[in-house]
């Protein structure tokens, strides 16, 4: 198999592998898809996705944009799966970096999990979002700097 078509199958996280594993038994299976959405979100909000993408889900770009599709709704569109088709080529680079890296999860539970019992005891609210997006245009940032 070449190196481009081991690439096209890269998937970084599928939400069913969360709510099939030892997830808790009185949260709705739901709440195994915001982490997915929330960093799907920062792809929108930052513009780094693929063709593709933008051609599959313009629609729900747009109402994600505008605030009308929460984060939880739009990693079920996509059934829960990031995906390396979903990014443009530096979304790519960044997602292998920090959400493969396993440094995204870490941000996740220093910022929103905290003083909870899990990932996904998260609530799907807007201030969420902000608190997370900020972080990791922070760790963007600061990965542009060292790739230049």
């Amino acid at each position: 198999m070449a190196i481009a078509e081991k690439k096209q199958d890269k998937i970084y996280d599928l939400a069913k592998n969360h709510f099939l594993g030892d997830y808790p038994a009185s949260l709705p299976i739901e709440r195994a898809y915001l982490h997915i959405g929330i960093y799907l979100g920062w792809i929108i909000d930052r513009h780094l996705y693929s063709d593709y993408f933008e051609e599959e889900a313009s629609t729900e770009i747009f109402r994600f944009k505008n605030r009308e599709l929460s984060c939880t709704v739009l990693a079920e569109i996509w059934d829960g799966s990031l995906s390396y088709e979903l990014f443009s080529a530096q979304g790519n680079m960044f997602t292998s970096y920090y959400y493969a890296g396993g440094l995204y999860r870490s941000d996740y539970h220093n910022v929103l999990v905290k003083n909870i019992p899990s990932i996904y005891h998260v609530e799907d609210i807007w201030p969420n979002y902000d608190k997370m997006i900020e972080r990791i245009s922070l760790r963007f940032d600061d990965w542009k700097s060292f790739t230049k």
